[in-house]
């Protein structure tokens, strides 16, 4: 099997497993309790969190952990926006851009419905950029917080994000980063990025799934979603998953060991991978920025065909891919992330992603573009079966 569906998850790294490990069978012990087993799982999350801290470049303190990247993106969302309109009661508008997670999108819908916010979404061009323009447009002074994706999980578009949260910051709104995808890829350092909140997900990065991280600047106030004990310095209540927080930051520790030579022998392979495509399947289109993408994402459509008959016939042929994101269960309808990039239904249904993990190979991309021509070849009906 040639695995291509890494923006989905990753399988967990055996140095994960073996840091994890200890944590799961005789270091039991709950951070919360004041005998040795239970200051032992404190040390190990202490440690954890302050290797979190040392990627990002923030305090340990203002790493929380989650239970992955769709809690970490609503307690961003709905925290920041809640905890400032306490304060301010003026502040009731929360600005997304077109081409979010559905984490973050769900979440400001849930601040529209619920607490009557108004969400303002930041167009994208047709190739999933924001513009800062675009961004400017729908800032307003009742905005609460700014949420803009730091690399898109189906079409791979990497954003601005510098420029885009410098926007923010010069309006005194929090600007949140979904950089769920951009983890092991892109730089994270929070202060050369401008954010105040960054969320990431530990099984993207070689860590399980049920994994997660906020950073969330301490001066930033957070109202939590979860309540109880008061863990994570209140922001996130309940027993922390301690084998979860030292598998994520050792996962996320390597990973940046790796980001510089990994991204750029990866982003040679994928355009390598994307030419192929390209001259494999006629009138194939390539979907996000041509330039500005991660160097682990190629995703097309293919018009005239299915996206989920393409991803079948891949995988009778060993290849294993996605047909978009793999976290809007249950839906046949097109992307609204190719539909906000202008791509019309029809051909939005059409849409197959290639995701790459660190350890792909030039032969392996060689023999998936060649199952490409052959699949979309056999969909159209001018193919070997």
């Amino acid at each position: 099997m040639i695995f291509l569906d890494a923006a989905a998850t990753t399988p967990v790294r055996r140095e994960v497993l073996e840091a994890m490990w200890p944590y799961l069978s005789g270091e039991f012990g709950n951070p919360s309790s004041h005998h040795s087993l239970g200051e032992a799982a404190a040390t190990a999350l202490a440690d954890a969190r302050a290797a979190v801290a040392r990627v990002l470049g923030c305090r340990p303190g203002e790493v929380t952990f989650t239970s992955g990247g769709t809690e970490a993106d609503n307690l961003a969302l709905k925290g920041i926006a809640l905890a400032r309109r306490t304060a301010d009661p003026a502040l009731d508008r929360v600005a997304i851009s077109a081409i979010e997670h559905p984490a973050i999108e769900e979440s400001a819908d849930y601040l529209r419905r619920v607490h009557g916010f108004t969400v303002d979404v930041v167009p994208v061009d047709g190739h999933g950029l924001v513009t800062a323009g675009a961004l400017a447009a729908v800032l307003r002074p009742e905005t609460a917080v700014v949420s803009i994706m730091y690399a898109n999980n189906e079409v791979g578009t990497v954003q601005p994000v510098r420029e885009l949260a410098a926007l923010a910051a010069a309006r005194g709104i929090p600007f949140h980063t979904d950089a769920v995808q951009a983890a092991g890829w892109l730089p994270l350092n929070v202060k050369d990025l401008g954010v105040d909140a960054l969320s990431l997900s530990g099984h993207k990065l070689g860590a399980p799934k049920g994994s997660g991280v906020l950073f969330a600047k301490g001066r930033l106030r957070i109202e939590p979603l979860v309540h109880g004990g008061g863990q994570e310095r209140g922001r996130r209540s309940g027993t922390e998953n301690v084998a979860g927080a030292v598998a994520l930051a050792t996962a996320l520790g390597l990973a940046a060991e790796e980001q510089a030579a990994q991204a750029q022998r990866v982003s040679a392979l994928r355009d390598g991978f994307i030419d192929a495509v390209l001259k494999a399947v006629p009138g194939a289109l390539l979907t996000g920025h041509p330039e500005q993408r991660l160097p682990s994402v190629a995703s097309f459509c293919f018009p005239g065909t299915s996206g989920e008959s393409v991803l079948l016939e891949l995988e009778r042929r060993g290849v294993v891919c996605s047909s978009g994101s793999a976290c809007a269960a249950g839906s046949d309808a097109p992307s609204p992330v190719l539909l906000a990039l202008g791509i019309e239904s029809e051909v939005a249904q059409t849409a197959v992603r290639f995701s790459f993990t660190s350890a792909v190979g030039e032969a392996e991309l060689a023999e998936a573009a060649e199952a490409v021509g052959a699949a979309v070849g056999s969909v159209l009906g001018i193919g070997r079966r």
